[in-house]
């Protein structure tokens, strides 16, 4: 090693959690790294701009069940019990089914699910 390079600065880059735990009995972390709308129309709205860009991903049955289910949905409670419910169970399936392009949707129909209740 010579001088130069003992004498010049180490940098030390920290990636990753930075976690201080006090106490006792803790177990775990929480991480919150989605940062998911936390308004109930912020989310349908998120959740509608997802599906729109989903129907382009499927065809026939599909699209006309995600269509079907897209006017139930911007509906709302006026569209009857149970019925917004049903309609986001359809285009969860379809978005399960076209696999990792749905994943957006199902985390966008958990999030305005969780925040409706």
């Amino acid at each position: 090693m010579t001088d130069d390079e003992r004498f010049r600065p180490h940098h030390v880059h920290h990636v990753g959690d930075n976690v201080h735990v006090s106490g006792t009995g803790n177990i775990g972390k929480i991480s919150n790294t989605y940062h998911a709308p936390q308004d109930p129309q912020l989310a349908l709205a998120e959740l509608l701009r997802l599906v729109e860009a989903l129907r382009g991903r499927v065809t026939g049955d599909d699209l006309a069940d995600v269509d079907a289910s897209l006017e139930t949905v911007r509906a709302g409670q006026t569209a009857g019990p149970g019925a917004v419910r049903r309609a986001l169970d359809t285009i969860h399936r379809v978005a399960t089914v076209v696999g990792e392009v749905g994943v957006p949707v199902i985390a966008a129909i958990a999030q305005f699910r969780a925040l409706s209740a």
